[in-house]
C-alpha cells in the first residue's frame, strides 16, 4: 500500500514517517481492498498542548475513509486516527459482506 505523507510547514523526520507507515500498513490486515492512503500533518496555532493534527484519508475500492485527530504528539494523533479508521474498515467490510 502506498502511503503519501504531507507535512505542512515543517519536515517530518524519518522516525515519524516510519511510525506512520507501520500504523497504516496494519490497517491492510483488516481489509484487503485498501489501495493507498494520504496523511496530512499540521500544527494548530492554538495555545492548547494538543495542537498536533493528523488527517488520514484511506482510499479503498469504491470509497474513501477519513479520520482527523488532534493530540499532543503526531504519533498519538496518528494512533487515534488509525484506530478510528480500523473501526470504519470493519464496518465497511461487514457492509460489503452483507450484500
Amino acid at each position: 500500500m502506498t502511503v503519501k505523507i504531507n507535512a505542512v510547514h515543517f519536515k517530518a523526520d524519518k522516525k515519524l514517517e516510519a511510525f506512520i507507515n507501520e500504523k497504516l500498513e496494519k490497517l491492510h490486515t483488516f481489509f484487503e481492498g485498501v489501495i493507498s492512503s494520504e496523511v496530512i500533518l499540521k500544527m494548530d496555532n492554538s495555545e492548547s498542548r494538543e495542537n498536533k493534527i493528523a488527517e488520514v484519508r484511506l482510499l479503498i475500492k469504491g470509497n474513501d475513509l477519513f479520520a482527523k485527530k488532534e493530540a499532543s504528539t503526531f504519533e498519538e494523533a496518528i494512533d487515534l486516527a488509525a484506530g478510528a479508521l480500523r473501526k470504519q474498515l470493519v464496518k465497511h467490510k461487514d457492509k460489503v459482506r452483507g450484500n
